[in-house]
């Protein structure tokens, strides 16, 4: 599984740096700590981006969840749709 960050090409340097620690989970405390900022410079970052309207995608290599397995055992037994 990997993330990936959609329009992160209108983003600055800064705020791709924060939009990546955050949607990894990262906290805006340690977030400001790792990269030498206010807190505050941090969310103002972190906004800046989200209003120039990024999305981050989830993608899961593989069937890590067993989805395929389970809609092929449903497709035998005459449950799918």
């Amino acid at each position: 599984m990997h993330l990936e960050i959609r329009g992160a090409e209108r983003l600055s340097f800064r705020e791709r740096q924060v939009v990546t620690l955050k949607e990894t989970g990262v906290r805006l405390d340690a977030i400001a700590r790792q990269l030498t900022l206010s807190e505050s410079t941090v969310a103002t970052l972190l906004h800046r981006a989200k209003t120039k309207g990024y999305q981050v995608v989830i993608v899961i290599d593989g069937d890590p969840l067993a989805l395929t397995t389970a809609a092929e055992e449903d497709d035998e037994l005459g449950e799918g749709s």
